[in-house]
């Protein structure tokens, strides 16, 4: 049940017109957020500011993701893609490399490795993804939480097995970051999409390397943003680039950022532990009702619920105001801070074939 504080901060910062599931495919905006954005967007159009944006505002956002994700800012980098970061890495490996990953692993986590054409991709089920790292794997790349089905990885078990054979590990955190606690400073390097239960515009992405990977990991997108003093790094090659992971730094969609500055600030004030306690809650009183429906939905105790054989009932469900997704044959419901019981029961009833009000 959303306590009553929640209630408040939801009241005041959404106002879905649906029953909004599909936190999974993009997370609603904020009324801040969308304010912020709106602002930014009439400068730009007055022209009464020097810049498109405010580096400041990025910076702030950063900040509230390094909380989130629980490292200092100066591990993470800003960018608009999972892919783009993913890229960033796949080019720093040899060829012959070999990546092993998860069977139906969401296409930006591995296609980067794929393309290059020169590395050995090896894929093994979710469940035996840490039993599958060998004395030859040299990264592991994986999300925390599946996009097809919502399942969510061992990731004890998959980083005590990358560290027993000397193997990198990437997380992709997209689908958990903002609801699942992240300790990103456990992995080598984290992606992170903003626009799904970060809540922030899409154009947002935020990398973190350890300091160790820092070391193999060639800056190949620099430009002057990524220098240890931008504004004096404007033309010519940079001749310092910044000594933190600031080197990674694209550059940055300054509407986004702005709203991405406070889209984190709300769920810093709100708390992960909370958001996960609502989260879950929502999804387990889904996946119970699928049961009383005789559904049997993907096991998982996470914040997206998928159900197999249903996937085509998403446009269905879709046109009567129900936002869900359908994904590899599933028909997927993600759960994030606006989210009531209420909406978990509306889309059970129109599953059921329950009269409507």
């Amino acid at each position: 049940m959303m306590t009553s504080s929640l209630s408040r901060v939801v009241a005041d910062e959404f106002a879905p017109e649906t029953t909004y599931l599909n936190t999974s495919t993009c997370g609603l905006l904020p009324r801040r957020t969308v304010d912020a954005v709106k602002a930014l967007v009439e400068e730009n159009a007055r022209g009464s500011r020097a810049g498109s944006g405010d580096f400041g505002a990025v910076d702030r956002a950063r900040d509230g993701f390094a909380r989130i994700a629980g490292v200092a800012a100066g591990r993470v980098a800003v960018g608009s893609s999972v892919a783009g970061h993913v890229g960033l890495i796949a080019s720093s490996l040899p060829p012959g490399a070999e990546v092993l990953a998860p069977e139906g692993e969401f296409s930006s986590v591995v296609s980067p490795f794929a393309v290059r054409g020169d590395l050995t991709v090896r894929y093994a089920p979710l469940g035996e993804l840490a039993d599958a790292v060998g004395p030859g794997t040299a990264l592991v790349a994986f999300s925390s939480v599946q996009s097809a089905d919502g399942r969510r990885a061992d990731l004890d078990a998959v980083r005590a097995a990358a560290a027993a054979h000397g193997a990198r590990t990437l997380l992709d955190a997209t689908q958990s970051a903002g609801w699942l606690p992240l300790d990103a400073g456990a992995y080598d390097y984290t992606v992170t999409a903003g626009f799904k239960y970060l809540l922030c515009p899409r154009g947002t992405s935020f990398l973190t390397v350890t300091e160790e990977a820092q070391e193999g990991l060639a800056p190949v997108f620099a430009g002057w943003v990524a220098a240890e003093d931008p504004w004096g790094s404007t033309y010519g090659p940079v001749t310092e680039l910044a000594s933190d992971a600031r080197r990674y730094d694209e550059p940055p969609a300054f509407l986004s950022y702005h709203g991405a500055e406070q889209s984190l600030a709300l769920l810093h004030e709100i708390g992960v532990e909370a958001l996960h306690t609502h989260a879950t809650g929502l999804a387990a009183r889904f996946r119970a009702g699928l049961a009383e429906l005789g559904r049997t939905p993907v096991p998982a105790d996470t914040a997206v619920v998928a159900v197999p054989g249903l996937g085509d009932r998403a446009p269905e469900l879709q046109r009567a105001g129900v936002m869900v997704a359908g994904r590899a044959g599933n028909l997927r419901a993600s759960f994030h801070l606006y989210n009531t019981e209420a909406d978990v029961d509306r889309a059970l009833d129109l599953l059921a074939g329950r009269p409507q009000p």
